[in-house]
Protein backbone atom coordinates (compact mmCIF):
# COMPACT_ATOMS: atom_id res chain seq x y z
CA UNK A 1 0.00 0.00 0.00
CA UNK A 2 1.49 3.65 -0.91
CA UNK A 3 1.71 5.75 1.64
CA UNK A 4 -1.43 8.19 1.86
CA UNK A 5 -1.09 12.01 0.31
CA UNK A 6 -2.75 14.67 2.33
CA UNK A 7 -4.65 17.10 0.66
CA UNK A 8 -6.09 20.29 1.05
CA UNK A 9 -5.52 22.83 3.87
CA UNK A 10 -3.00 21.07 6.51
CA UNK A 11 -1.08 22.05 9.31
CA UNK A 12 -2.83 24.86 11.11
CA UNK A 13 -1.98 26.98 14.13
CA UNK A 14 1.72 28.78 13.65
CA UNK A 15 1.58 32.72 14.34
CA UNK A 16 2.54 34.92 11.36
CA UNK A 17 4.33 38.09 13.96
CA UNK A 18 4.06 40.42 10.78
CA UNK A 19 7.12 41.70 12.22
CA UNK A 20 11.11 41.24 12.87
CA UNK A 21 12.63 41.95 16.12
CA UNK A 22 14.65 44.47 17.17
CA UNK A 23 17.32 45.67 19.73
CA UNK A 24 14.50 48.22 21.62
CA UNK A 25 12.09 45.51 20.65
CA UNK A 26 13.00 42.41 21.46
CA UNK A 27 10.49 39.35 20.29
CA UNK A 28 9.54 36.50 23.14
CA UNK A 29 10.78 32.72 21.86
CA UNK A 30 11.53 29.67 24.15
CA UNK A 31 14.60 30.26 25.34
CA UNK A 32 13.84 33.92 26.06
CA UNK A 33 14.11 37.20 24.50
CA UNK A 34 15.96 37.33 20.64
CA UNK A 35 17.47 40.75 20.17
CA UNK A 36 18.43 41.55 16.59
CA UNK A 37 21.14 43.89 15.67
CA UNK A 38 21.15 46.07 12.64
CA UNK A 39 25.01 46.61 11.46
CA UNK A 40 24.97 49.58 9.82
CA UNK A 41 26.41 49.50 6.34
CA UNK A 42 26.06 45.69 7.27
CA UNK A 43 29.39 45.79 8.61
CA UNK A 44 30.58 44.64 11.72
CA UNK A 45 34.47 46.02 13.37
CA UNK A 46 36.27 43.63 14.98
CA UNK A 47 35.85 45.21 18.20
CA UNK A 48 32.34 45.20 17.39
CA UNK A 49 32.67 41.54 17.10
CA UNK A 50 34.44 41.01 20.09
CA UNK A 51 32.22 43.21 22.10
CA UNK A 52 28.96 41.40 20.62
CA UNK A 53 30.14 38.00 21.85
CA UNK A 54 31.39 39.33 25.65
CA UNK A 55 27.24 40.58 25.62
CA UNK A 56 25.92 37.43 24.37
CA UNK A 57 27.81 35.83 27.02
CA UNK A 58 27.08 37.66 29.43
CA UNK A 59 23.13 39.01 28.91
CA UNK A 60 22.30 36.26 26.99
CA UNK A 61 22.16 32.50 26.83
CA UNK A 62 25.65 32.24 24.54
CA UNK A 63 24.03 31.84 21.04
CA UNK A 64 23.86 34.13 18.31
CA UNK A 65 21.64 33.71 14.76
CA UNK A 66 22.10 35.44 11.49
CA UNK A 67 18.97 35.78 9.88
CA UNK A 68 18.14 35.90 6.14
CA UNK A 69 17.82 39.59 6.64
CA UNK A 70 21.39 40.21 7.31
CA UNK A 71 21.35 40.96 10.85
CA UNK A 72 22.70 39.52 14.63
CA UNK A 73 20.27 38.35 16.53
CA UNK A 74 21.13 37.04 20.66
CA UNK A 75 19.49 34.70 22.26
CA UNK A 76 18.11 33.70 25.27
CA UNK A 77 18.05 37.34 26.43
CA UNK A 78 15.95 38.54 29.57
CA UNK A 79 13.92 41.19 31.30
CA UNK A 80 16.62 41.69 33.73
CA UNK A 81 19.57 41.53 31.36
CA UNK A 82 17.60 43.59 28.26
CA UNK A 83 18.85 46.95 29.95
CA UNK A 84 22.05 46.35 30.15
CA UNK A 85 22.35 44.18 26.89
CA UNK A 86 21.25 47.74 25.15
CA UNK A 87 23.57 50.31 27.01
CA UNK A 88 26.35 47.98 25.97
CA UNK A 89 25.09 47.76 22.61
CA UNK A 90 24.73 51.57 22.20
CA UNK A 91 28.41 51.70 23.32
CA UNK A 92 29.68 49.80 20.39
CA UNK A 93 27.46 52.18 18.41
CA UNK A 94 24.80 49.88 17.65
CA UNK A 95 21.76 50.99 18.96
CA UNK A 96 19.02 53.88 17.02
CA UNK A 97 17.48 56.41 19.11
CA UNK A 98 14.22 54.66 18.83
CA UNK A 99 12.57 51.74 18.65
CA UNK A 100 10.65 53.10 15.92
CA UNK A 101 13.90 54.66 13.81
CA UNK A 102 15.27 51.13 14.40
CA UNK A 103 12.13 49.67 12.56
CA UNK A 104 12.60 51.96 8.98
CA UNK A 105 16.44 50.97 9.62
CA UNK A 106 15.71 47.70 7.79
CA UNK A 107 18.83 47.88 4.53
CA UNK A 108 20.40 44.99 3.61
CA UNK A 109 23.92 45.59 1.80
CA UNK A 110 25.85 43.56 -0.73
CA UNK A 111 29.12 42.20 0.76
CA UNK A 112 30.83 43.19 -2.60
CA UNK A 113 31.80 46.91 -2.10
CA UNK A 114 34.57 48.45 -2.28
CA UNK A 115 35.42 51.60 -0.62
CA UNK A 116 34.33 54.49 -2.75
CA UNK A 117 32.09 52.91 -4.81
CA UNK A 118 29.25 54.57 -3.22
CA UNK A 119 27.61 51.67 -1.08
CA UNK A 120 28.33 52.61 2.39
CA UNK A 121 27.98 56.31 1.21
CA UNK A 122 24.72 55.50 -0.07
CA UNK A 123 23.81 53.56 2.85
CA UNK A 124 24.42 56.40 5.58
CA UNK A 125 22.63 58.55 3.42
CA UNK A 126 19.19 55.96 3.22
CA UNK A 127 19.18 56.07 7.09
CA UNK A 128 18.75 59.36 7.58
CA UNK A 129 16.46 59.89 4.88
CA UNK A 130 14.53 57.18 6.15
CA UNK A 131 13.90 59.27 9.62
CA UNK A 132 11.21 61.21 7.87
CA UNK A 133 9.80 58.17 5.97
CA UNK A 134 6.03 56.81 6.96
CA UNK A 135 6.29 54.21 9.38
CA UNK A 136 5.76 50.83 7.49
CA UNK A 137 5.00 47.25 8.36
CA UNK A 138 7.96 45.45 10.22
CA UNK A 139 8.93 43.77 7.92
CA UNK A 140 9.62 46.23 4.51
CA UNK A 141 12.84 46.46 3.69
CA UNK A 142 15.72 47.92 1.06
CA UNK A 143 18.61 46.43 -0.37
CA UNK A 144 22.03 48.13 -1.77
CA UNK A 145 22.64 46.01 -4.30
CA UNK A 146 25.23 48.22 -6.65
CA UNK A 147 27.47 45.67 -8.44
CA UNK A 148 28.06 45.42 -12.21
CA UNK A 149 25.27 42.87 -11.77
CA UNK A 150 22.72 42.23 -8.54
CA UNK A 151 22.98 39.46 -6.25
CA UNK A 152 20.64 40.25 -3.76
CA UNK A 153 17.48 39.84 -6.29
CA UNK A 154 16.90 36.22 -4.01
CA UNK A 155 16.84 39.01 -0.42
CA UNK A 156 13.40 39.86 0.90
CA UNK A 157 13.06 43.11 0.37
CA UNK A 158 10.49 45.93 -0.78
CA UNK A 159 12.62 48.68 -2.28
CA UNK A 160 15.93 47.86 -4.24
CA UNK A 161 18.69 50.30 -5.79
CA UNK A 162 20.33 48.21 -8.36
CA UNK A 163 22.50 48.55 -11.89
CA UNK A 164 20.76 48.37 -15.07
CA UNK A 165 22.64 46.52 -17.86
CA UNK A 166 24.09 49.97 -19.06
CA UNK A 167 25.57 50.63 -15.85
CA UNK A 168 23.11 53.07 -14.35
CA UNK A 169 21.47 53.38 -10.90
CA UNK A 170 17.75 52.25 -10.94
CA UNK A 171 15.47 52.46 -7.58
CA UNK A 172 12.95 49.55 -8.41
CA UNK A 173 9.67 48.24 -6.84
CA UNK A 174 9.95 44.30 -5.55
CA UNK A 175 7.83 42.31 -7.89
CA UNK A 176 7.79 45.27 -10.91
CA UNK A 177 10.79 44.48 -13.38
CA UNK A 178 11.51 48.27 -14.45
CA UNK A 179 13.18 50.92 -11.86
CA UNK A 180 13.51 54.26 -11.77
CA UNK A 181 17.38 55.91 -13.11
CA UNK A 182 18.70 57.82 -10.39
CA UNK A 183 22.11 59.68 -9.16
CA UNK A 184 23.93 58.44 -6.04
CA UNK A 185 23.18 61.77 -4.80
CA UNK A 186 19.37 61.49 -5.02
CA UNK A 187 18.36 57.69 -4.61
CA UNK A 188 18.18 58.30 -0.99
CA UNK A 189 15.13 61.02 -1.63
CA UNK A 190 14.27 58.91 -4.48
CA UNK A 191 13.75 55.80 -2.12
CA UNK A 192 11.95 57.24 0.45
CA UNK A 193 9.32 58.64 -1.98
CA UNK A 194 8.61 55.15 -3.38
CA UNK A 195 7.73 54.00 0.35
CA UNK A 196 5.63 57.34 0.39
CA UNK A 197 3.68 55.91 -2.66
CA UNK A 198 3.14 52.72 -0.99
CA UNK A 199 1.81 53.42 1.54
CA UNK A 200 -0.39 56.86 0.38
CA UNK A 201 -1.91 53.79 -2.00
CA UNK A 202 -2.74 51.53 0.46
CA UNK A 203 -0.26 49.01 0.27
CA UNK A 204 0.47 49.01 4.39
CA UNK A 205 -3.27 46.88 4.25
CA UNK A 206 -2.60 45.48 0.97
CA UNK A 207 -0.97 41.89 0.91
CA UNK A 208 -0.01 42.20 4.37
CA UNK A 209 2.42 45.16 3.93
CA UNK A 210 4.83 43.63 1.23
CA UNK A 211 5.35 45.49 -2.23
CA UNK A 212 4.94 42.51 -4.34
CA UNK A 213 1.35 42.23 -3.09
CA UNK A 214 0.94 45.55 -3.50
CA UNK A 215 2.01 45.63 -7.39
CA UNK A 216 0.68 42.58 -7.74
CA UNK A 217 -2.93 44.02 -7.31
CA UNK A 218 -2.45 46.12 -9.74
CA UNK A 219 -0.78 49.48 -8.19
CA UNK A 220 2.04 49.99 -10.56
CA UNK A 221 5.05 52.29 -10.27
CA UNK A 222 7.02 54.45 -12.17
CA UNK A 223 9.77 52.64 -14.43
CA UNK A 224 11.28 51.97 -17.64
CA UNK A 225 14.77 50.61 -17.00
CA UNK A 226 15.51 46.85 -16.18
CA UNK A 227 18.34 45.97 -13.97
CA UNK A 228 21.37 43.72 -15.14
CA UNK A 229 21.22 40.43 -15.04
CA UNK A 230 20.91 38.65 -11.95
CA UNK A 231 24.89 37.17 -10.58
CA UNK A 232 25.15 33.54 -10.17
CA UNK A 233 24.33 32.47 -6.32
CA UNK A 234 27.18 33.00 -3.75
CA UNK A 235 28.84 30.24 -2.71
CA UNK A 236 30.77 29.57 -0.23
CA UNK A 237 35.14 30.11 -0.57
CA UNK A 238 37.13 32.57 -1.91
CA UNK A 239 36.00 36.00 -3.72
CA UNK A 240 37.91 39.21 -4.19
CA UNK A 241 36.91 40.68 -1.37
CA UNK A 242 37.65 37.99 1.49
CA UNK A 243 36.43 34.08 2.14
CA UNK A 244 32.87 34.02 2.54
CA UNK A 245 32.19 31.04 5.84
CA UNK A 246 28.37 30.13 5.97
CA UNK A 247 26.96 29.19 9.91
CA UNK A 248 25.53 26.03 9.90
CA UNK A 249 22.00 26.41 10.47
CA UNK A 250 22.57 30.52 10.88
CA UNK A 251 24.27 30.31 14.19
CA UNK A 252 27.57 30.84 16.21
CA UNK A 253 28.46 30.60 19.93
CA UNK A 254 29.80 34.00 21.36
CA UNK A 255 32.77 31.83 22.14
CA UNK A 256 33.45 31.48 18.18
CA UNK A 257 32.44 34.96 17.26
CA UNK A 258 35.09 36.26 20.18
CA UNK A 259 38.18 33.88 18.63
CA UNK A 260 36.63 35.36 14.98
CA UNK A 261 37.35 38.88 16.29
CA UNK A 262 40.87 38.23 16.98
CA UNK A 263 41.56 36.89 13.18
CA UNK A 264 39.93 39.47 10.90
CA UNK A 265 39.39 43.37 10.81
CA UNK A 266 36.02 42.97 10.38
CA UNK A 267 33.12 40.78 8.89
CA UNK A 268 30.23 41.43 6.54
CA UNK A 269 26.82 40.11 6.81
CA UNK A 270 24.78 38.50 4.30
CA UNK A 271 20.98 37.30 3.86
CA UNK A 272 22.87 33.65 2.85
CA UNK A 273 23.39 33.11 6.20
CA UNK A 274 27.12 33.55 5.18
CA UNK A 275 30.23 36.02 6.35
CA UNK A 276 32.47 37.88 4.41
CA UNK A 277 35.72 37.82 6.34
CA UNK A 278 37.93 40.84 6.15
CA UNK A 279 41.82 40.45 6.14
CA UNK A 280 41.23 37.08 7.49
CA UNK A 281 44.41 35.27 9.71
CA UNK A 282 44.18 31.73 11.11
CA UNK A 283 41.42 29.34 10.76
CA UNK A 284 38.13 30.31 12.21
CA UNK A 285 36.41 27.72 14.52
CA UNK A 286 32.52 27.28 14.18
CA UNK A 287 32.33 28.53 10.66
CA UNK A 288 31.37 26.50 7.28
CA UNK A 289 34.87 27.02 4.92
CA UNK A 290 34.63 24.35 2.04
CA UNK A 291 31.64 24.15 -0.56
CA UNK A 292 31.49 20.76 0.08
CA UNK A 293 30.15 20.33 3.68
CA UNK A 294 27.32 18.25 4.12
CA UNK A 295 25.64 20.95 6.67
CA UNK A 296 25.39 23.39 3.64
CA UNK A 297 22.77 20.31 2.21
CA UNK A 298 20.12 21.54 5.13
CA UNK A 299 18.70 24.24 6.69
CA UNK A 300 16.71 24.42 10.10
CA UNK A 301 15.38 26.62 12.19
CA UNK A 302 15.73 26.82 16.07
CA UNK A 303 13.34 24.37 16.51
CA UNK A 304 11.77 23.04 19.60
CA UNK A 305 12.00 24.03 22.68
CA UNK A 306 13.71 27.22 21.86
CA UNK A 307 10.91 28.37 19.39
CA UNK A 308 7.40 28.12 21.21
CA UNK A 309 5.54 27.81 18.09
CA UNK A 310 7.94 24.79 16.79
CA UNK A 311 6.02 21.23 16.73
CA UNK A 312 8.90 19.21 16.88
CA UNK A 313 13.16 19.59 17.20
CA UNK A 314 15.07 20.41 13.90
CA UNK A 315 18.13 21.13 14.28
CA UNK A 316 19.83 17.61 15.59
CA UNK A 317 17.11 15.80 12.48
CA UNK A 318 18.83 17.76 10.32
CA UNK A 319 22.95 16.86 11.22
CA UNK A 320 21.77 13.48 10.85
CA UNK A 321 20.55 13.61 7.82
CA UNK A 322 23.00 15.80 6.03
CA UNK A 323 25.37 13.06 5.04
CA UNK A 324 22.28 10.87 3.46
CA UNK A 325 21.86 13.72 1.02
CA UNK A 326 23.28 13.81 -2.48
CA UNK A 327 25.44 16.48 -3.21
CA UNK A 328 22.93 18.50 -5.47
CA UNK A 329 20.06 18.28 -3.20
CA UNK A 330 18.85 20.70 -0.45
CA UNK A 331 16.38 19.16 2.61
CA UNK A 332 14.41 22.08 4.69
CA UNK A 333 13.60 20.49 8.77
CA UNK A 334 11.04 22.81 9.77
CA UNK A 335 9.62 23.24 13.06
CA UNK A 336 6.18 24.04 11.93
CA UNK A 337 4.32 25.22 8.64
CA UNK A 338 5.49 28.95 8.75
CA UNK A 339 8.96 27.66 7.17
CA UNK A 340 10.84 30.90 8.61
CA UNK A 341 14.09 29.72 7.69
CA UNK A 342 13.35 28.95 4.09
CA UNK A 343 10.00 30.44 3.16
CA UNK A 344 10.17 28.99 -0.74
CA UNK A 345 10.54 25.85 -1.88
CA UNK A 346 12.99 23.27 -1.40
CA UNK A 347 13.80 19.46 -2.96
CA UNK A 348 13.08 17.93 0.37
CA UNK A 349 11.30 19.46 3.33
CA UNK A 350 10.35 18.09 6.31
CA UNK A 351 7.84 19.41 8.51
CA UNK A 352 7.25 19.19 12.16
CA UNK A 353 3.52 18.06 13.11
CA UNK A 354 1.58 17.87 16.27
CA UNK A 355 1.80 13.74 15.57
CA UNK A 356 5.16 13.57 14.00
CA UNK A 357 6.53 15.16 10.68
CA UNK A 358 5.31 15.76 7.09
CA UNK A 359 8.13 14.62 4.08
CA UNK A 360 7.38 16.90 1.22
CA UNK A 361 8.83 16.90 -1.95
CA UNK A 362 9.39 20.19 -4.36
CA UNK A 363 7.61 22.07 -1.85
CA UNK A 364 7.31 24.44 0.69
CA UNK A 365 6.99 23.86 4.65
CA UNK A 366 3.02 24.44 4.51
CA UNK A 367 2.75 22.19 1.62
CA UNK A 368 0.95 18.65 1.33
CA UNK A 369 3.24 15.65 1.38
CA UNK A 370 3.69 12.12 3.17
CA UNK A 371 2.81 11.49 7.01
CA UNK A 372 5.64 10.16 9.52
CA UNK A 373 4.63 8.76 12.47
CA UNK A 374 6.75 10.33 15.40
CA UNK A 375 9.70 8.64 14.97
CA UNK A 376 13.45 8.73 16.90
CA UNK A 377 15.74 10.71 14.77
CA UNK A 378 16.98 6.93 13.71
CA UNK A 379 13.89 5.57 12.72
CA UNK A 380 12.81 9.10 10.50
CA UNK A 381 16.41 9.21 9.02
CA UNK A 382 15.85 5.31 7.57
CA UNK A 383 12.61 6.55 6.47
CA UNK A 384 13.67 9.86 4.31
CA UNK A 385 17.14 8.09 3.12
CA UNK A 386 19.12 9.38 0.03
CA UNK A 387 17.54 6.26 -2.26
CA UNK A 388 13.98 7.52 -1.25
CA UNK A 389 14.87 11.17 -2.31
Amino acid sequence: MSDPIIQGPIIQGPIIQGWCPGALRPMESGDGWVVRIRAHGGRLTAAQLSGIAALSQTHGNGLIDLSSRANLQLRGVTPETHTPLIAGLRALGLIDGTAQDEAKRNIQVSPFWTLGDGTQEIAAALETALLSAPDLPGKFGYTIDIGPRPVLTQASADIRLEHSAKGDLIIRADGFPLGQIATPEDAPAMIVALATWFAETGGITDGRGRMAAHIARGHIPAGDTAPADPAPAASVGPTAFGPLAALAFGQITATDLAALATQVSGVRLTSWRMLLLEDLNGAPEGLILTPDDPLLRVIACTGAPACPQALGPTRNLARQLAPHLPANRLLHVSGCAKGCAHPSACDLTLTATPTGYRLIHQGRAADAGRDLPQPPPSDLLESAHAPRL
